[in-house]
């Protein structure tokens, strides 16, 4: 997500009805497949399969939504799209399955059951979300870049307040101050952020 341009969902949901409209489906993938890819990768699959698989969801959620098959009155998009996600995932563990035993090889585990794995989708998003703030308080906020390494190295890296006051030439309280400043700040971005994925 580009900070400062962003849509609800519902905002971004109407204009992928349009099939012309490439600025709702760059920002739909670029809202949704870090998510999935990390939410592929929790279901155990590698860097390059979580892709593939992420792109055939995205890919199968924009044509079903187009068909009108996407009803949000029966389910969040997220459970949508988690839901096919696994549609995907079991697939190609099932192909997987039948090469394993054929090679004499034990079988794959479990798919997690659905509230598993909309708690791991949750998980992934907030990671995502706070990822995206902190980008955002990188490039936009008026913070001066020793603030925000203080900012990093301590709250975010868990090093040592002494530690870090020596390295930038930052007082303790200077740093204390910075950190609820930026804080502060963050929550705000978050809240945002959150706000654009609320009815999804």
């Amino acid at each position: 997500m580009t900070p400062g341009i962003t849509n609800t969902t519902t905002n971004l949901l109407a204009g992928l009805h349009d099939s012309g409209n490439r600025a709702a489906w760059s920002e739909f993938d670029s809202r949704y497949r870090p998510i999935l890819i990390a939410f592929l990768r929790q279901m155990g699959l590698n860097e390059t399969d979580a892709a593939d698989v992420a792109q055939e969801t995205l890919a199968c959620f924009v044509r079903d939504y187009r068909r009108h098959k996407y009803d949000r009155a029966q389910g969040r998009l997220r459970s949508w799209l988690v839901g096919i996600a696994r549609c995907r995932l079991a697939d190609m563990r099932r192909v997987a399955l039948r090469r394993r035993e054929l090679r004499g090889e034990s079988a794959i585990r479990r798919l997690p059951d659905d509230s598993q794995a909309e708690a791991i989708w949750d998980a992934e998003q907030r990671r995502f979300i706070f990822e995206q703030a902190i980008g955002e308080l990188r490039q936009v906020s008026r913070f001066n870049e020793r603030t925000i390494e203080a900012f990093d190295r301590v709250v975010l890296r868990g090093e040592a307040i002494e530690s870090v006051s020596a390295a930038l030439d930052l007082t303790p309280q200077e740093i204390y101050n910075a950190k609820n400043r930026i804080v502060g700040r963050l929550r705000e971005i978050v809240a945002r952020y959150e706000a654009d994925f609320e009815d999804a």
